[in-house]
């Protein structure tokens, strides 16, 4: 006898029925068309990659590597599934140094986390990332910037796109006296926006930071303004060249984004959790949804390439959107789910071997097309189409065969024409 198990998904993850899976990739494919409107081109990376390329200090850091997942294969090799996208691009880059630049590229391919589980968090994932590499202009920064405004826009989102610089942070840092464990800092500092004051103060008591430190740091995280004013106060407080360095780049930023014709806020306590970010971050949230974590992130991220193939600088910037909570989001407006791609069902009437070519010459118009499989009666087969919501019906009996026709039917006002095959497409929507 068979052992007995239960037939359910592991923990985090999740089958997608059809009209589910329309639906999701309506979505993609709005997203994509938008990437390559600005010259991005699709790259795929594997799914299981070596572990050490993962694991690299200069790559997720030590918060990411807790959430990995780990695997031997039977060589004894150690390996691992990607947790993101923006290092495995990286080692491409690495593996293939003298790609054109700037590099352009769009990657939509699922991800794999073993962290906690939430609305809009799972195990497995879908990420859908933008990269450009090759250049440090703010440009670049503000043309992403640009396409996840567009994306949020066509899909009818509320949003507010949050933008800070590292630069700036270590500034803020460098005011406060802190010289080290300054990436422990800014994972305190990143909490701000979700948890408080109380509890950030306490989490940097927790790691050692001193009370003139802390109240430092406040201070000026407190400080208010319009992006423009709030970057004159924050550059009049700070006094290091790299903080100084990160108030230019944003207003340059800020000033990008105006002539691209959207506005951004700059948030000073935004500081997104991975180490490899360099300049500008970036995330953006949804207004009036209960989906409360960023739908997209990003940043500029210059050294990490550079790290793998063992030199210096190599400029990049990206953004990450994270599609499971955009979908979650986009469920809330509760619109009728489409449950099928099928634009017309045939049904033969004692017609099987004429309806198959029938269908066949349907398809080549470019119409979804599917053929009743069960020899059902009419009735059956309306019901079919019913509860699948399929929009038209084609019979073909004796009679339209014999006039060189068929009858269309439209599902939704009940009305039927005797048409030609090639009159198909301009009756139906």
């Amino acid at each position: 006898m068979p052992e007995k198990f239960e037939l359910i998904n592991a923990r985090g993850v999740r089958d997608f029925l059809p009209e589910e899976s329309i639906s999701r990739q309506k979505v993609i494919e709005a997203l994509r068309r938008i990437f390559e409107k600005y010259g991005y081109s699709p790259l795929e990376t594997p799914a299981i990659e070596r572990f050490d390329v993962l694991s690299a200090k200069f790559a997720g850091g030590s918060e990411i590597v807790k959430e990995i997942f780990r695997m031997k294969d039977q060589g004894g090799r150690d390996l691992a599934l990607k947790y993101d996208l923006t290092v495995p691009m990286c080692k491409v880059v690495g593996i293939n140094p003298n790609i054109t630049k700037p590099f352009k590229r769009y990657q939509i391919q699922p991800v794999w986390r073993d962290g906690p589980v939430k609305l809009g968090r799972y195990r497995e994932f879908w990420q859908c990332d933008v990269d450009i590499v090759g250049t440090k202009s703010m440009l670049a920064d503000a043309e992403v910037l640009a396409i996840a405004n567009e994306v949020f826009s066509t899909l009818g989102l509320d949003f507010v796109i949050k933008v800070n610089s590292r630069k700036l942070l270590n500034g803020v840092l460098d005011y406060a006296g802190i010289n080290k464990n300054k990436m422990d800092a800014i994972l305190s500092i990143d909490k701000l926006g979700k948890f408080g004051v109380k509890t950030v103060r306490n989490e940097l008591e927790t790691k050692g930071f001193g009370k003139k430190q802390i109240e430092n740091i406040m201070k000026v995280l407190k400080t208010r303004g319009k992006n423009r004013e709030l970057l004159e106060r924050i550059g009049k407080i700070i006094r290091s060249e790299e903080g100084k360095e990160g108030v230019k780049e944003l207003k340059e930023l800020l000033e990008y984004c105006e002539l691209m014709g959207f506005e951004i806020q700059i948030d000073i306590s935004l500081a997104r959790g991975l180490e490899y970010y360099t300049g500008p971050v970036y995330e953006v949230y949804l207004k009036k949804s209960k989906v409360k974590s960023a739908v997209m992130g990003g940043g500029r991220y210059d050294r990490m390439i550079g790290m793998f193939i063992g030199r210096g600088e190599y400029p990049a910037t990206g953004i990450s959107f994270g599609l499971e909570p955009i979908f979650e989001a986009l469920k809330e407006r509760k619109k009728e789910k489409v449950k099928t791609v099928t634009q017309v069902l045939v049904i033969p009437i004692q017609t099987l071997r004429e309806s198959l070519k029938i269908a066949k010459k349907l398809r080549d118009l470019g119409i979804k097309t599917e053929i009743d499989l069960l020899g059902r009666g009419i009735s059956n087969n309306l019901s079919y189409a019913n509860s699948l919501g399929i929009p038209y019906v084609i019979f073909i009996g004796k009679q339209e065969l014999a006039k060189k026709k068929v009858k269309l039917r439209d599902m939704k006002s009940g009305k039927e024409k005797m048409l030609k095959l090639e009159e198909i497409p301009q009756n139906i929507q």
